[in-house]
């Protein structure tokens, strides 16, 4: 009898070849599964802790120098030998003062004319503090003591180039003076031109608070006619020229001769309308210009911590000065009476625009030049994760530094690039504009430019005040966001050290 083919049994390990390459790649799927999970998580731990490495790099010490971490860039010039020096060494002279004052920082109710009542930080019991008018070359001596002001307070002569020990920078140039405490400060100045004093420890706070007032360093021959320093803040929502949130009004004969100081105290832009009168632009910034003529209808803008002098001859009616979307106003007529007359809508005074000069510095050797953007970069900011502000892309405090020494020509090339209005205030120094978006302007002196967004400018200066100085945004609140560096001189050191257990927070 045949054998019976074993169909069943043939066709059975037929079918074990495909089951097993079934198998093999579902362990191979698997085994890939498993890989990708597993290269997943390295990946996110290694992103937590690279975030985890970064967050604490960010993190301030609760004292530091403010040298230890920024980057020094010497601006292409050739390192050379220097000696040593302390900012405390660099103070003001010596003999016997002037001008003698004494300033006292404490909590004060101030009232203003509209029977407002503002909780303020004052000088004196005052906001804005004392109106201080020096002459130049007076041997200037102020004592300041704190009474009451927790946190503590210094004074910064902004616009005034003092001797670096002077300049009134806590954990830069000076510990914040404590309450129950005492500092002096002496200086000299050389300028004519119209400052403002302020506190710089939490400066975004205390200023904003009150501890502020004008500064007007006149010439030693008088000049005649009415000289009115015209600080604008606002109080609690409520802007005032002094503590003016209302309109006031004075008697002034005609044909006098009227130099109005306007200072900007806040953080932001301040916009005045003029009517009345046929001013010119005097000065900008404590620094004289040929007189520009401003015409009929065109406002005045000044930047955060700016200052603009405007002069004319008091005309037979109404002159009116306003603070554009405020009450605040001064008007000005022959019997103390009257309103502000309706002006047309014309763009703003722009300083660059004015009768143009010759280009300032054309073909002139720097000896150094710096490259300064402004932007934002996502990160940490002392422990704080968000998209903060940058300065040549990097986040404070590895912010870089500028480095020169006495005698250089140095040019900053500055560009904003951000949306943001950024006024960058350097100190102890003032600038001379020489272009805006690569084109040359009609020349100015300024030590606080406003910079409107996505704006370019080349700036220069002569190093020739020793130290280690902010050069930072004067929106206070930018800047004590980490919109901060600092100018230093070859071979400066600070023994002061920022920081909140060294009880200095400059911004």
């Amino acid at each position: 009898m045949p054998a019976r083919p074993l169909t069943t049994s043939s066709e059975a390990p037929a079918a074990e070849p495909a089951t097993g390459k079934a198998s093999n790649v579902s362990d191979v799927k698997k085994h890939l599964g498993t890989l990708l999970t597993s290269v997943a998580m390295i990946a996110g731990l290694a992103l937590l802790g690279f975030l985890a490495w970064s967050w604490w790099q960010s993190r301030l010490p609760g004292s530091y120098d403010v040298m230890s971490y920024g980057t020094v860039d010497d601006g292409g010039a050739q390192p050379i030998a220097h000696h040593h020096f302390g900012v405390d060494s660099l103070s003001g002279p010596a003999g016997k003062p002037d001008y003698r004052l004494t300033l006292t920082a404490e909590r004060a109710p101030i009232r203003l004319a509209s029977g407002k009542t503002i909780d303020a930080w004052t000088f004196n019991g005052r906001s804005p503090g004392p109106e201080l008018r020096v002459r130049t070359g007076d041997l200037v001596q102020v004592a300041l003591v704190n009474k009451d002001i927790g946190d503590g307070v210094t004074i910064h002569w902004h616009g005034l180039d003092v001797p670096n020990a002077e300049d009134g920078v806590a954990g830069v140039t000076q510990n914040a003076v404590a309450p129950g405490g005492r500092y002096v400060y002496r200086f000299r100045p050389e300028q004519v031109g119209t400052f403002w004093y302020h506190t710089h420890q939490d400066a975004s706070q205390g200023v904003k608070q009150g501890l502020f007032g004008a500064l007007v360093v006149e010439a030693k021959a008088k000049a005649h006619g009415l000289d009115l320093a015209l600080p604008v803040h606002t109080f609690s929502s409520r802007t005032a020229i002094g503590t003016h949130d209302d309109v006031q009004r004075r008697a002034v004969r005609p044909g006098t001769p009227v130099r109005l100081r306007l200072i900007d105290t806040d953080s932001s832009s301040a916009r005045f309308r003029l009517s009345g009168m046929r001013p010119s632009v005097v000065a900008i910034d404590g620094a004289e210009i040929r007189p520009a003529p401003v015409p009929p209808g065109e406002a005045i803008e000044i930047g955060a911590g700016g200052r603009y002098d405007l002069a004319f001859r008091m005309p037979d009616g109404v002159a009116s000065v306003e603070v554009v979307n405020s009450k605040a106003a001064l008007i000005l007529s022959p019997d103390g009476t009257g309103e502000p007359a309706a002006v047309p809508s014309r763009p703003v005074f722009d300083p660059a625009a004015r009768r143009r000069a010759a280009p300032a510095l054309r073909g002139a050797h720097f000896d150094r030049t710096f490259n300064l953007t402004i932007g934002k970069k996502v990160g940490f900011l002392n422990g704080r994760p968000g998209r903060h502000w940058a300065l040549n892309g990097k986040l404070y405090p590895r912010v870089p530094m500028f480095e020169v020494t006495k005698g250089d020509l140095v040019r900053i090339n500055l560009t904003n690039d951000s949306s943001s209005v950024h006024p960058m205030h350097l100190h102890g120094h003032h600038v001379l504009v020489l272009t805006r978006n690569g084109k040359a302007v009609s020349p100015w002196s300024t030590d606080t430019l406003l910079m409107l967004p996505h704006e370019r400018y080349s700036v220069a200066f002569r190093a020739e005040n020793p130290g280690l100085w902010m050069l930072h945004c004067h929106n206070l609140q930018h800047a004590a966001d980490g919109l901060t560096m600092h100018l230093m001189y070859a071979g400066v050191s600070t023994p002061f050290r920022a920081g909140k257990s060294a009880h200095n927070d400059p911004e």
